[in-house]
């Protein structure tokens, strides 16, 4: 195959989980149902914080910004699998490559990051209770935001503008289900080299980085919590940081099982189908795990619930013709 730098290019070809045709309407069928619930349920953990006054503290805007991104981080993927599917194509355009690369770095750096962030948030209340309202008061609480959206956006431009310089082949095939990062760096004709050292760099700093806060952050709570002499208040100190570890364990979990089934097996399908864990699975887990595991929200949810109940028919009875 001859090589083709980004201007000549015209596309890609996204290979599937299976060429089975029979298998295809099942495979659109499950992804649909598994993107409506992530969607849904993320945008109704959004709705509750707006709506319930008692939610309006640092730590549900963080967790309205987590459930934001994750809706934009299956948004990035799913649908043009989906579209794929229906109209039994496998092309996607350069340009649309590279755009679905940028915002797969940027919602993914922006989970991690903002994982970081709510565990430096749990820190703070367990560990320095008396000062929490005046250290995470709402200015820092939107910085911390904005820094890490500067940071990520700086981070998937780095990689796009790196991606961009590459030369690929004609009729390239991703053996990806969507544009990832490492899949298009190693399907490229020219030396990755100096990609694949950023690549490695950033994964190191993105995930080594926010794992370590997190790690330090929780070792502190920990210390705290057992500092505690009644078991009410061990159980009530916990129980605010239990939701959150439940996402950091599946978040990281999954990502590693990507890469250790990415080294055991090469072969593409093992990795496309391990990227289903973070890239979907865990979006359409969060929605579940915060509502189940957390009384605020489950009250919020709630009357969000019975406030529709009421007022819906009290608008349809606004619309009734006189």
């Amino acid at each position: 195959m001859e090589p083709s730098n980004g201007t000549q290019l015209s596309g890609f070809l996204l290979l599937r989980f299976s060429e089975d045709p029979a298998l295809q309407p099942l495979i659109c069928g499950l992804f649909l149902s598994m993107y409506l619930v992530t969607v849904a349920g993320n945008l109704l953990i959004i709705l509750a914080i707006l709506s319930d006054p008692h939610l309006h503290t640092p730590m549900y805007f963080f967790l309205s910004n987590l459930s934001l991104v994750d809706v934009c981080f299956t948004s990035n993927t799913v649908p043009k699998m989906l579209v794929n599917i229906q109209t039994q194509s496998k092309a996607i355009s350069y340009a649309g490559c590279i755009t679905q690369l940028y915002f797969f770095v940027l919602f993914g750096s922006l989970d991690d990051l903002l994982l970081a962030v709510m565990a430096y948030d749990r820190f703070v209340a367990i560990c320095h209770p008396l000062h929490y309202t005046v250290i995470m008061n709402p200015r820092l609480c939107v910085q911390l935001v904005l820094v890490c959206w500067v940071i990520s956006v700086l981070h998937a431009l780095l990689q796009s503008l790196m991606v961009l310089q590459l030369s690929f082949c004609t009729h390239l095939e991703i053996p990806h289900f969507f544009c990832e990062l490492n899949q298009v760096i190693h399907s490229a004709c020219t030396g990755s080299f100096l990609n694949d050292v950023v690549m490695y760099l950033t994964v190191v700093l993105f995930g080594g980085g926010p794992l370590a806060g997190i790690l330090y952050s929780y070792s502190r709570v920990v210390s705290s919590i057992h500092a505690i002499s009644s078991a009410q208040g061990k159980h009530k100190a916990f129980s605010t940081c239990a939701s959150h570890l439940s996402v950091i364990s599946l978040f990281y979990c999954t990502i590693a099982g990507v890469y250790l089934s990415a080294g055991a097996a090469p072969s593409s399908a093992a990795s496309a189908i391990a990227s289903v864990m973070y890239t979907v699975v865990t979006p359409m887990m969060n929605p579940f795990i915060y509502s189940l595991r957390n009384t605020d929200m489950k009250r919020a949810l709630k009357r969000l619930c019975q406030w529709k109940i009421i007022k819906w028919p009290e608008a349809l009875g606004f619309m009734k013709c006189p």
